[in-house]
């Protein structure tokens, strides 16, 4: 397999969540992974009383009165005051209500290219847009060709769905990071999923991507005030993160009890924003679907991320590559052909298509790779959820070379590795019904797998409490489970005729985890806390069961998050 076809697995997932039964699940361009399309609406907006044409919105009593007029064009069913103005929302049948392309930083464009996201300017009237934002700008990978011809790098928005605006209703807030091996994806179609009916606040922040979102430049790190460059998108996180502490009171949410959770790249940065002292406050909770902070990669560093950007300025400009000079011809160079050209740089890795994947120890967003924070102690101090699914992802060296991955990855622990997958005595072991082939298993466990029991472990040493599972089935009763199976079950209610055995009730524990900090409540099994037991729950096709010591004998030879 080339190096990068990989890569194209994390891309293989739209990280938006619709009802299964509108999910049309289709082969990626390599066979092995599948990617979901939207196809649901979300409720319909409640129309204005035909009789009253001219019934002003809702306005929240916490605003103050203004003498701007409002917009021509569709009017909002309500106005809420954030920081800088007036958004509009819609109010839909549901009895919730939604806001889209809510701005939290300013444009990202011409010299604002790789600046740190800012304020966005105080504006007059109301915002409001029906439609969401378009995506951050991404090249085409085929699984989200509509998202990649609509998008733009006018892109650092995010979406919110309330059951309230009261300002003193104080509903538990769940942010979601949408995957995409942060280079594609984007946050559209979130909120309209079935958990935006469970009384909570949903939000979902979109960050860019690619080159735009990560990529480093000796003139980048000279310009900067903290010596440091890349690491773009965790900065827009970070800064989304800022804005919902400050306005989502105003949208019915406690400040005070925020959730991140995403999948799989997704799911990185919000372990990223564990280990991010910048992140500190902004969040209570962290859930981490098919995500980890390193990928059970080496980190890279900041001298070695600039090279990427040196290669880059080769090919964009004829004055000294790494000058400041050249970087001006980078921030005018047509946007596209940046991110396409960042798509063929190589990064000192195993797997190359996984460039963006690769943590940037950058001296500020983070000052120490994930792993020397979190052995430390020194991560974010709240409860997570972590896991996995029981088959995730083909790693490129892996499939180049069986042999050679495990003498590469486990050096003088290679024989205990082949004994463990039982290679020192057959060169093709039996498949395993529930976790594949041993090439599928032995990726699945160096990116994922013992890298989400790693971070259990060291969440659990600092004093706060993890939960550990690992996912069996797909929503699809023929289908194999895979990345991303998890999201039908975290976003989507139990279709009808759909036995329970068979729908892991995945949303119900995020919903109670987000309000209490502890996934378990009554009616729902018991799902123990990782502690000194290494326990985890697995969720089977007969149903869920508890285990201990998650794949125990291979991940005590991989030290990496």
């Amino acid at each position: 397999m080339k190096a990068g076809l990989a890569g194209f697995c994390l891309l293989a997932l739209i990280a938006t969540a619709l009802p299964a039964t509108a999910q049309e699940p289709m082969r990626g361009p390599d066979g092995r992974y599948r990617m979901v399309l939207p196809g649901k609406t979300p409720p319909k907006p409640v129309p204005a009383p035909a009789a009253q044409p001219d019934m002003q919105p809702y306005i929240s009593p916490a605003m103050p009165q203004i003498d701007a007029p409002l917009p021509t064009g569709p009017k909002p069913d309500v106005i809420v005051p954030v920081s800088g103005g007036q958004i509009g929302g819609e109010a839909w049948s549901d009895g919730t209500f939604a806001f889209k392309a809510v701005p939290f930083a300013r444009p990202p464009l011409g010299d604002l290219r790789w600046i740190p996201p800012q304020d966005v300017p105080a504006w007059e009237g109301v915002r409001f847009s029906k439609d969401s934002a378009p995506g951050c700008l991404q090249a085409d990978y085929g699984w989200q060709t509509k998202i990649s011809q609509a998008s733009s790098e006018d892109c650092l928005y995010l979406e919110i769905r309330t059951p309230s605006l009261n300002h003193g209703a104080k509903k538990p807030v769940m942010v979601f990071f949408h995957g995409g091996a942060n280079r594609a994806g984007s946050g559209e179609g979130t909120i309209s999923s079935d958990l935006g009916r469970r009384d909570v606040v949903i939000v979902t922040l979109q960050y860019r991507l690619g080159v735009f979102g990560f990529l480093s430049h000796p003139a980048l790190t000279a310009e900067s005030a903290n010596h440091a460059s890349g690491n773009y998108a965790l900065m827009d996180q970070i800064k989304a993160l800022q804005w919902l502490r400050d306005n989502i009171a105003s949208f019915g949410g406690d400040p005070d009890n925020v959730t991140i959770f995403g999948h799989s790249a997704g799911g990185q940065d919000v372990g990223l924003m564990l280990a991010s002292p910048l992140a500190r406050g902004l969040f209570h909770k962290a859930i981490e679907e098919s995500g980890t902070p390193q990928f059970g990669f080496a980190p890279r560093t900041l001298v070695q991320n600039e090279a990427l950007g040196i290669r880059l300025a080769e090919q964009f400009s004829q004055e000294p590559a790494d000058g400041a000079k050249a970087l001006a011809g980078l921030r005018h160079a047509p946007a596209m052909a940046l991110q396409q050209a960042g798509d063929k740089l190589s990064p000192l890795m195993e797997d190359a298509g996984f460039i963006w994947d690769q943590g940037t120890v950058d001296g500020y967003i983070l000052p120490k790779s994930p792993a020397e924070i979190f052995k430390a102690g020194e991560g974010a101090k709240v409860p997570l959820i972590i896991g996995v699914s029981a088959r995730e992802l083909m790693l490129a060296d892996v499939s180049a070379s069986l042999y050679g991955a495990i003498a590469t990855r486990f050096g003088a622990d290679r024989g205990k590795a082949l004994r463990f997958y039982k290679l020192d005595i057959d060169k093709t072991p039996k498949r395993d019904e529930v976790l594949g082939d041993v090439p599928l298993q032995l990726s699945t466990d160096l990116m994922l797998r013992c890298p989400a029991d790693w971070m259990a472990r060291q969440v659990t040493a600092a004093g706060q409490q993890a939960w550990l599972y690992q996912l069996d089935i797909d929503a699809d009763p023929k289908a194999d489970v895979h990345h991303g199976s998890e999201l039908s079950f975290v976003f989507n209610d139990r279709p009808k005729g759909v036995k329970e055995d068979h729908w892991p009730r995945l949303m119900d524990y995020w919903v109670q985890f987000a309000k209490t900090g502890d996934p378990n409540r009554k009616g729902l099994d018991d799902w123990p806390h990782y502690g000194r037991k290494g326990s985890y729950i697995e969720f089977t096709r007969k149903g869920s069961q508890t285990e201990d010591g998650m794949r125990s004998d291979i991940c005590a030879l991989l030290d990496r998050p």
